[in-house]
C-alpha cells in the first residue's frame, strides 16, 4: 500500500532525527533475510541501544539532502535499512551490523553511513566497524600500561631464582 505524503514526511523527519542525534548511522543492504533472523537481530540491536529501521531509498536521500550531506557517490542498492544509535560508544551500530553481516553471509552488507556528522562510504564504515568497543580498548590500554611492570617482576623473580 502506498504511503501518503504525511506518512512520508514523518519517515523523513524520523530519519533526519536519527542522522542528527545518533552517534553513528549505518546504511545496510539486506536480502533474503528471514523474519526469524531479522527478529533476533532487532532484539540484539535493541538490547545495545541501536535502532533498526527500513526505509525507501528516496526518503533516505531526501533526509540526507535536508541535512546538507552530499550522497552522490553513496551507492544505495537494493533493499536498504538504517541502523543508528549507540550512546557512548560511537562504533557500536557499525560493529553490530558487521557482526550480523558475518553471521548472515551474503544476506547483509554495510553500504556506508554517517559517523561524527560526516557521510562515509562502504570501505570507511567497514573500517569503523572493526574498531573494538570502548571497554575492550580500555582493557587493551590497561594491559599496555601494566606490561612493563609485569616484565620487571618476571625479571626480578628470575634474578632471585639464579641467586638462590
Amino acid at each position: 500500500m502506498a504511503k501518503t505524503k504525511q506518512e512520508k514526511a514523518a519517515i523523513i523527519e524520523r530519519l533526519e532525527d536519527a542522522f542528527k542525534n545518533a552517534t553513528s548511522s549505518v546504511f545496510v543492504h539486506f536480502s533474503k533475510v528471514t523474519v526469524a533472523e531479522e527478529g533476533a537481530m532487532r532484539r540484539a540491536l535493541r538490547k545495545d541501544g541501536v535502532s533498526y529501521f527500513v526505509a525507501k531509498k528516496t526518503l533516505i536521500r531526501r533526509a540526507l539532502d535536508t541535512l546538507g550531506l552530499k550522497h552522490d557517490d553513496l551507492a544505495l542498492d537494493g533493499e536498504v535499512a538504517v541502523a543508528y544509535g549507540g550512546g557512548e560508544d560511537a562504533t557500536i551500530s557499525a560493529r553490530l551490523m558487521h557482526e550480523f553481516g558475518k553471521k548472515l553471509t551474503d544476506k547483509l552488507t554495510i553500504l556506508g553511513g554517517i559517523f561524527e556528522g560526516k557521510l562515509m562510504g562502504q570501505a570507511a564504515m567497514q573500517e569503523i566497524a572493526t574498531i573494538p568497543s570502548m571497554a575492550t580498548l580500555r582493557a587493551m590500554f590497561a594491559q599496555v600500561i601494566n606490561s612493563p611492570r609485569q616484565r620487571v617482576a618476571v625479571a626480578l623473580s628470575k634474578v632471585a631464582e639464579k641467586k638462590a
